[in-house]
């Protein structure tokens, strides 16, 4: 199933490692590094220009998302429900 993250962007299920919420992770110094070092190799993509709520962590990819952890885990335990 895919989950609606913001914007146009939709994302499989299967590709998804962890969706953090940015303002409390944020704060830590590993976090910060993680995501300075994707930021300096490209592979961070903003969903929104809005105020950032949350990051998706892929393989590849991290998803800076307006959407909130708590929308996207609802969203995630619709998808699975719904079938």
């Amino acid at each position: 199933m895919y989950i609606h993250i913001g914007g146009n962007i939709s994302l499989d299920e299967n590709d998804i490692i962890g969706i953090f919420d940015i303002e409390k992770t944020s704060v830590n110094k590993t976090v910060n590094e993680y995501l300075s070092k994707l930021q300096k190799q490209g592979r961070i993509y903003y969903v929104s220009y809005d105020m950032p709520k949350s990051f998706i962590v892929c393989k590849n990819t991290v998803y800076i998302s307006n959407v909130s952890v708590m929308t996207l885990k609802k969203r995630a335990s619709y998808n699975n429900y719904s079938a």
